[in-house]
């Protein structure tokens, strides 16, 4: 187990602190002090759905779905999961609402720059840089819900799910949670927080957010 911090003389906050989808995750169960061992068992739960989902979305692995669709990028559709598509589906709605400035096609940029990529000696040149922006374009991802198909219409589009992933798995690993019959809890997933339920004493969660112009020791 990682840090546990006693909060109630009946319930605990059990707390798993880890890497994941190459972020720091945290995941907090509210449980009476003796369920010790079923927190753990929740938790571990919780992990093996975020890790599945880190499966279907990562683009680090040269079978992921993600990865899939982008290598036939202008070539052809790509069929599937369900879950995939959906959250596809749900991101393309984002795009519509923020008029372009939410895009999961933002991939398509060369992802060392996207990814800080510390060992870069050189930015790409004007050229190449106005290329790979060219082909962010939301309105470039078809999709066949009937098919269960994801098309880029581009040859060298690439899609990425950094800026809804983690948010994605928090989310499902609150559901997993809930299904085991965890009833308050937190997961936060680099910040992507998801919260239910009450704190050991009864009170509701509470979520503070550091002012930019604090100063910090």
């Amino acid at each position: 187990m990682g840090q546990e911090t006693q909060t109630d003389t009946t319930l605990k906050i059990f707390r798993r602190i880890l890497k994941l989808m190459g972020n720091r995750f945290e995941i907090s169960v509210v449980l009476p002090c003796e369920k010790e061992i079923f927190a753990a068992t929740c938790i571990d739960a919780a992990i093996t759905e975020i890790q599945r989902i880190e499966r279907l979305l990562t683009t680090f692995d040269n079978n992921s779905q993600t990865n899939f669709i982008n290598e036939l990028a202008g070539i052809a559709p790509v069929k599937v999961d369900r879950e995939v598509f959906d959250l596809i589906e749900r991101s393309l709605r984002i795009s519509a609402i923020t008029q372009g400035a939410f895009d999961i096609s933002y991939g398509s940029i060369d992802k060392r720059l996207w990814n800080f990529d510390k060992t870069m000696t050189s930015l790409p040149d004007k050229e190449t840089a106005k290329q790979m922006v060219s082909l962010i374009n939301y309105r470039n991802i078809i999709l066949d819900k009937e098919q269960c198909t994801v098309f880029l219409k581009e040859k060298g589009m690439r899609i990425g799910f950094g800026g809804i992933g983690k948010g994605y798995a928090a989310e499902k690993a609150k559901a997993t949670l809930q299904q085991l019959g965890v009833e308050n809890g937190i997961v936060n997933a680099a910040g992507d927080l998801v919260t239910w339920g009450y704190q050991p004493n009864g009170m509701p969660w509470t979520i503070g957010i550091a002012s930019p112009d604090a100063t910090h020791p």
